[in-house]
């Protein structure tokens, strides 16, 4: 995902896991009445680094522990961001830049770290811009140089390349991060990161990266076409009203889940903290767009979703011609956590973010029904929480 378009102006010390609200109760100086509100961590600071989804997917899995009674945990975003740029850079140097090296990220980096390098709690590593004089991570000098030294290399006219390229750019995320423990301690037992990611009991395997799009099959899974999915990790297809009826499902069944979503919109207002699609936002221009000839008689590709109460009905169509006219983009990766209504009973789902303590709600916000049909790129989600017909029609 895309660096993040706002810098959260206070930081985030970590706090008691947040709990779930009880259903009918107001949220904190808040209009809005808690439907359905599952337990989350506290919020963190990404500050100004690109690295939402780190934060984003490691607070779903730190939600995941919650649900499953495993109590609280700090899982490190350090260690997970170092293992996920040094990866992304030899796939760019193997690819001799065609594969893009930034800030950004997937979900599944996340779910392919746990997987293949373990993971540790933050105390494990020294604490975000500790370092080198900050409090939080500030990646402005370090994505100056790492990008300009991976492009050297990647870009370079090398009859034969030195492999010492990655031992020097290992030093460069040291130099940032601290070096990547080898083992460490958790409550007077000592762990290794592979030994401490199984002894969490996530099982990686459980979790699948679910999208609406026409561009593809329905039912079928696709590798979604954008730079920071540089794993070309696959995501499950679904029409649009089964892609809501698994969000809404899963918030009401207990289960959160990471959401990449794209927040430069208008109707994303970080101060107001709600995120909404005005009707005046419509987007007609189709061109560059084959989604008329995908959508129109299949009448899976005809599902709305109502707006009502000055927000557009979104439809198929409209998600494919924003995915295909660059309207919708690939922008920041959150947790949603729960559903609320607002004085007039609309429903809305309750947003973990990673911007610190901002805004009204203190580091969360209210996203509309309507926004989220619009303008999700793609959920992590524990494959249990998927309805059973749902799950059946995707072979889980």
């Amino acid at each position: 995902m895309k660096k993040f378009f706002v810098i959260a102006l206070a930081a985030c010390t970590l706090a008691p896991a947040a709990q779930a609200q009880e259903p009918g109760s107001y949220s904190k100086d808040s209009a809005f009445v808690v439907v359905k509100a599952n337990p989350i961590t506290s919020i963190k600071d990404q500050n100004q680094s690109g690295t939402c989804w780190a934060y984003s997917s490691l607070a779903f899995f730190e939600a995941e522990l919650l649900r499953m009674g495993k109590g609280q945990h700090d899982l490190c975003e350090s260690f997970l961001v170092y293992h996920t740029y040094m990866d992304r850079a030899d796939k760019a140097v193997r690819t001799h830049g065609d594969v893009s090296f930034s800030q950004g990220g997937s979900f599944y980096d996340a779910v392919y770290c746990l997987k293949n390098y373990g993971i540790c709690p933050q105390e494990a590593m020294p604490a975000p811009g500790s370092l080198y004089g900050d409090s939080l991570f500030n990646f402005n000098q370090l994505d100056a140089v790492a990008s300009a030294y991976v492009k050297a290399i990647a870009q370079g006219k090398h009859k034969k390349l030195s492999l010492s390229w990655k031992k020097d750019l290992c030093n460069i995320y040291a130099n940032y991060f601290g070096q990547l423990p080898k083992s460490f301690k958790v409550d007077g037992k000592e762990y290794t990161p592979h030994f401490y990611a199984e002894s969490l009991g996530l099982n990686m395997d459980d979790y699948v990266s679910l999208t609406s799009y026409t561009h593809h099959p329905f039912y079928t899974k696709f590798v979604l076409e954008i730079q920071d999915n540089w794993r070309w990790a696959e995501s499950y297809n679904l029409p649009l009203d089964e892609f809501m009826e698994v969000m809404v499902s899963a918030v009401k069944n207990g289960y959160t889940f990471a959401w990449g979503s794209d927040v430069s919109e208008k109707g994303f207002d970080a101060r107001k903290g709600t995120a909404t699609v005005p009707s005046g936002a419509k987007d007609n221009d189709k061109t560059g767009s084959d989604a008329a000839r995908w959508t129109g008689s299949n009448d899976r590709n005809n599902a709305t979703i109502a707006g009502g109460d000055g927000e557009l009905t979104i439809t198929q169509e409209m998600r494919q011609i924003g995915y295909d006219n660059w309207t919708t983009t690939d922008d920041h990766g959150m947790v949603i956590y729960g559903i609320a209504k607002d004085a007039k009973g609309k429903e809305y789902f309750m947003v973990k973010n990673s911007w610190g303590d901002y805004g009204p709600y203190n580091g969360m916000f209210y996203a509309s029904m309507p926004f989220v049909a619009y303008k999700t790129m793609n959920i992590l989600i524990h494959k249990d929480a998927l309805p059973k017909k749902i799950a059946r029609k995707l072979g889980l």
